[in-house]
């Protein structure tokens, strides 16, 4: 199991973020707020970066398509620290927290049956598992939890972008950046700090991932009992 827990899942699952978090291209906006509605759309762009970056957590959510099987995410991230969560793709699910140099994953019962089998299902069925984010199988998945990491790919990809309408995300106005030749559009918060807020892409590869809870405690503790892999890998040679 140990070398084959992961990659089927993460593999589409990075793809289907890379592929959403893209920022979009549009029309005309209004100032109001933080003065970002007046700014061009590459600098509306570096202005939610830089928002972003300097935040020191947020909770993501939200459901994307993966060759036509749904992602759903939702994480509580903290910059510097880890984060924690819930992943699932179809009817495969697991909880995960990263804490420092350790990421732990705990399993729904079909996810560790179709990795492990069925012996892997009953041994590990209720429980966590443990492994080094750093040469550990399940350290990939920790990626998902680097807040930094996270961002910047969201906020990097793109091509030509151009100003949007502005409008509100859950109440939360926002001025719309377009980016037709990716289908997609990203949300930036007009009031308050220039956060994004919300990313949108259409097509074949659809999704919605909101961001919320900007600067908000995440608190992180690590679950009792957990599977040390590293030791059943040794124990396996």
């Amino acid at each position: 199991m140990q070398r084959r827990l992961m990659p089927l899942l993460l593999t589409p699952l990075l793809l289907a973020l890379a592929a959403l978090m893209i920022a979009g291209c549009g029309s005309s906006s209004s100032s109001s707020g933080n003065g970002v509605s007046s700014k061009s759309a590459s600098e509306i762009l570096a202005a939610s970066k830089t928002a972003a970056d300097s935040a020191s957590s947020v909770h993501v959510t939200g459901t994307l398509a993966s060759n036509g099987t749904p992602i759903t995410l939702n994480l509580s991230l903290a910059s510097g620290h880890g984060g924690r969560g819930q992943i699932s793709e179809g009817n495969l699910s697991f909880n995960l927290i990263v804490i420092g140099d350790t990421i732990y994953i705990k399993g729904s019962p079909a996810f560790y049956s179709h990795f492990g089998g069925t012996a892997a299902a009953q041994l590990f069925q209720g429980k966590w598992l443990k492994a080094p984010v750093s040469g550990g199988e399940l350290g990939s998945l920790a990626a998902l939890t680097n807040f930094s990491q996270l961002l910047d790919q969201t906020l990097s990809s793109h091509g030509t972008l151009a100003k949007g309408a502005t409008s509100t995300v859950a109440g939360q106005p926002v001025i719309e950046l377009r980016d037709t030749a990716h289908n997609g559009s990203l949300f930036v918060a007009t009031s308050g700090k220039p956060y994004p807020i919300q990313i949108v892409k259409h097509g074949s590869e659809t999704g919605r991932i909101t961001f919320t809870d900007w600067d908000q405690p995440v608190s992180l503790s690590a679950p009792s009992g957990a599977i040390d892999l590293s030791q059943l890998q040794h124990a396996g040679h």
